[in-house]
């Protein structure tokens, strides 16, 4: 396995026996999409664990359903949709009650499906951003995507806009993102 991190060979991804490949695309949205467009939603907590690649997800949904899993991404250093490798591993309630007692940064959203996006809307200091991605198959599916007319700018290649950024993100520093981007919440 010499010159291998986690599947990712150089600038080659590959999917392993565990990992698969995600390939998303991201978007700054205004605002929230109406509630009419929604076909799913749930509230979503993320735990980026501390000193790792790790993200424990715990997602609740209006029915009572909770899903929850750990998940590692292997990121890869270039531009576009590929963004690396994807590994979830499904936990039971115990399972996840222990991996939360370990530190962690904490990020809170709701998560609404309005197809063919998947729509994020944060809480807490992140109040205001609307990030909406659009996750592929295929590199083609990626490529030639086009986006929602709601979709104000493209930020798939700033880091920025990623979970593990926004968790260390201050309040000041993303209202700074959004202007760049001609956004101005409130």
């Amino acid at each position: 396995m010499s010159g291998e991190a986690g599947g990712v060979e150089g600038r080659s991804v590959r999917p392993g026996k565990y990992a698969r490949v995600e390939r998303e695309r991201r978007f700054l949205l205004a605002g929230p999409p109406a509630p009419s467009s929604v076909t799913v939603s749930r509230s979503i907590t993320d735990r980026y664990l501390a000193g790792t690649r790790l993200r424990l997800r715990r997602a609740d949904f209006p029915d009572g359903r909770r899903q929850m899993k750990l998940t590692q991404k292997v990121p890869l250093d270039r531009p576009g949709a590929t963004q690396g490798l994807i590994t979830n591993t499904y936990l039971s309630t115990a399972e996840y009650d222990v991996l939360a007692s370990l530190p962690a940064r904490v990020l809170s959203k709701a998560r609404l499906s309005v197809p063919p996006l998947g729509v994020d809307v944060f809480d807490a200091h992140l109040r205001g951003l609307v990030l909406a991605e659009a996750e592929f198959t295929t590199d083609e599916e990626a490529r030639s995507f086009v986006p929602p007319a709601e979709c104000v700018a493209e930020v798939t290649d700033d880091e920025r806009f990623t979970g593990g950024r926004l968790v260390r993100t201050s309040r000041h520093e993303l209202l700074g993102w959004l202007a760049e981007y001609g956004l101005r919440p409130e």
